[in-house]
């Protein structure tokens, strides 16, 4: 994913859906993986989201979602091995491993990056652990949609 959350590669298509379809299935996706954080916190969460796809693609006719989100543990040594567990357990849930690595940054925080190729998603997972208040930075994205026939794309 690049820095505006979108993939660097050109985006699957994730067929045909409604915007509240769309947002629904991502906001549940996010759900999903937070029910594989294995540590008592609390999620902020916004709601999903849609952008456009890109590509040069009829942004009225193409979108895509996702769901920027952050979970705090109840207490921050309780993020230890988060991210090791997530790299195991992804994979049996249909998640395939894209990228597990240190950024550049200062705090040189972990990341991982994973598809979910039948369902059309990307999670980026970053491990802020040298913050002032330790947490999990999650953004999920789809791959692009088209909106049904005679809809049109509102809402950017």
């Amino acid at each position: 994913m690049g820095d505006s959350g979108q993939s660097d590669n050109p985006l699957p298509s994730s067929g045909v859906s409604s915007l509240d379809d769309a947002r629904t299935e991502t906001e549940l996706v996010s759900s999903e993986l937070f029910g594989l954080i294995k540590v008592k916190g609390k999620a902020d969460e916004g709601g999903a989201r849609i952008s456009e796809c890109g590509d040069g693609k009829d942004p009225e006719k193409y979108y895509q979602t996702f769901q920027p989100s952050t979970f705090y543990p109840e207490s921050p040594d309780q993020l230890a091995g988060v991210m090791e567990q997530l790299k195991a357990e992804l994979p049996a849930h249909g998640w395939r491993i894209v990228e597990y690595e240190y950024d550049t940054s200062r705090n040189k925080n972990l990341n991982l990056t994973a598809d979910h190729d039948e369902r059309r998603f990307s999670v980026n997972i970053i491990h802020l652990a040298k913050d002032e208040q330790p947490s999990l930075s999650l953004h999920v994205v789809s791959g692009c949609y088209e909106v049904p026939e005679g809809e049109r794309v509102d809402g950017y």
